[in-house]
């Protein structure tokens, strides 16, 4: 196995270009995993640790800021660091292996791997986050809905490297569920996210590890956006978050595997989607500490990292 360590991001795509087989490592929680158990044995690793700049995050300019998160930005920072703009991700960050793993996992990682039970895929099909993928060609923003490409499979080409991922800071309440087979360090058994935006109307969705590959829930949240009372001061109404509940499993394309059966993942999914909606309904009066009156983001200024 040959070993690559570029010093500088031009190095790591000149590298990735020569060597489209060399597999990126920076955390190492997937891909040593893998190594240690003999269930792969890349022909080159490209260790991308000594790239300082992906170990940053920063806003981007326009209309619509948003949150550029640096490929080796750590699911410990995106919770301590990034948690006010992006509640959603994490909690879903928070639910990822131990402390040791979370100090070294990094969402570009989860990505990478592309593993259908990846925590950090339904919040950002929640969110409609781009993927930053870069060449020696050139730099292109993919749609997070159309990263995804089949079971374990994303849509990087081979000489193409994750620099970042943008998510826009939440503009209403964000919520991630969970179910496993024990209460922590465990691989989800399926996960929903849903992110509300109530001066828009719209809600997002993401469906984890109940299909070939992460997923929205597009009726769902068709439903939602037509038949939430968005002016309402009162309780979510039950038959209401039943019906959500339900086109967020019908969404939904699981299998039987040793986590648990494809009826379990429909049931849970659907109960996960009721929750997570009533959870978000009740914090709907405000966007999570991000904004003023007037829905302007206050941005830290600077870099991080």
């Amino acid at each position: 196995m040959d070993f690559l360590r570029p010093a500088t991001w031009e190095d790591a795509l000149a590298m990735k270009a020569a060597r489209p087989d060399a597999t990126p490592i920076q955390g190492g929680t997937d891909v040593m995993v893998e190594i240690n158990l003999d269930k792969g044995r890349p022909t080159a690793l490209l260790d991308l640790n000594p790239v300082a700049e992906l170990a940053r995050w920063s806003w981007t300019a326009g209309p619509a800021p948003m949150l550029r998160v640096g490929a080796g930005v750590t699911y410990t920072r995106l919770i301590s660091e990034l948690g006010t703009w992006l509640p959603g991700l994490a909690q879903a960050s928070r639910t990822v292996g131990s402390p040791q793993i979370r100090n070294r996992g990094t969402l570009a990682g989860n990505l990478g791997a592309a593993s259908p039970a990846g925590d950090g895929h339904p919040p950002l099909l929640a969110s409609g986050a781009l993927v930053e993928a870069e060449s020696v060609r050139g730099t292109r923003l993919i749609p997070i809905i159309e990263f995804y490409t089949g079971v374990k499979r994303n849509a990087l080409e081979g000489d193409e490297l994750i620099r970042a991922v943008h998510v826009p800071p939440a503009a209403g309440p964000q919520c991630f569920a969970k179910v496993g087979t024990r209460n922590a360090m465990v691989i989800a058994v399926c996960s929903f996210a849903v992110a509300l935006d109530v001066r828009a109307r719209r809600a997002g969705t993401g469906i984890g590890s109940a299909a070939p590959t992460p997923r929205r829930a597009h009726a769902a949240e068709e439903f939602l956006a037509g038949e939430l009372d968005w002016d309402g001061a009162g309780p979510l109404d039950p038959a209401l978050a039943h019906r959500f509940g339900e086109l967020v499993a019908e969404a939904a394309a699981p299998i039987d595997d040793v986590r648990g059966r494809a009826d379990y993942r429909r049931h849970a999914l659907a109960v996960m989607a009721r929750r997570s909606l009533g959870w978000a309904w009740a914090e709907r009066g405000s966007v999570p500490g991000t904004s003023d009156a007037s829905g302007t983001y206050h941005q830290k200024s600077g870099e991080n990292g």
